[in-house]
């Protein structure tokens, strides 16, 4: 591969990255909670990229291309915890009213091995991170190559961008944390962000069960 070539699957990674997705939602309101979990959470989205790079390089990809029915059981899968994560986030936000006397929101538990399994959960069953191995990252590996090696260099450039992305979304989140605490603005975020967690699960059942 030229420099050329990895400057443009870089470019294709950021746009992956900077597009607003389960994993974004997911990073930012763990942070709001932890800034060490929400950085946890970013790291195991990140682990979990290069999952999907070894199943590309092993040829799964392309069972799974071949196989709608696969895919589509995947996609509902990813569907259904994303659903999850929106839903049971709206109810702990409903049971954990901001103490008016106190004069800041409570701090929720949610430990950075907790926010790591979520977020490298997440990346798994994200049909986006899913379908951008299977189309796009093939188109990249030359056929005299060596598919694993090949397909690990591009899967560390995606995992690292996406990383990079989610800290920074991760960082500014917790700068902000003085002005976020604010019993309602803190509320209102984190019943904003569960409900488009759980929106995009739901989109995410409809676009499979259509299909």
């Amino acid at each position: 591969m030229t420099a050329v070539t990895l400057l443009a699957f870089a470019g294709l990674c950021l746009l992956l990255s900077v597009t607003p997705g389960p994993d974004t939602f997911l990073v930012l309101r763990i942070s709001l909670q932890n800034a060490g979990a929400g950085l946890a959470a970013a790291f195991g989205s990140a682990l979990a990229s290069l999952v999907w790079a070894v199943l590309v390089g092993v040829g799964l990809a392309a069972v799974l291309e071949d196989s709608a029915e696969v895919f589509r059981w995947l996609k509902i899968a990813g569907g259904l915890y994303l659903l999850y994560l929106g839903i049971s986030s709206l109810i702990r936000a409903r049971r954990t009213t901001p103490d008016a006397t106190a004069g800041h929101a409570p701090r929720r538990s949610h430990t950075r091995r907790a926010g790591f399994g979520a977020g490298g959960l997440s990346t798994l069953l994200n049909p986006k991170v899913g379908l951008f191995y299977l189309a796009v990252v093939p188109q990249f590996i030359p056929q005299s190559g060596n598919t694993l090696d090949t397909a690990m260099v591009l899967g560390a450039i995606e995992s690292a961008i996406g990383f990079l992305y989610l800290a920074a979304v991760s960082i500014a989140a917790a700068k902000a944390m003085a002005w976020l605490q604010r019993p309602r603005v803190s509320s209102w975020l984190e019943r904003g962000s569960s409900g488009i967690i759980a929106a995009l699960g739901l989109g995410v059942l409809a676009s499979s069960t259509s299909s």
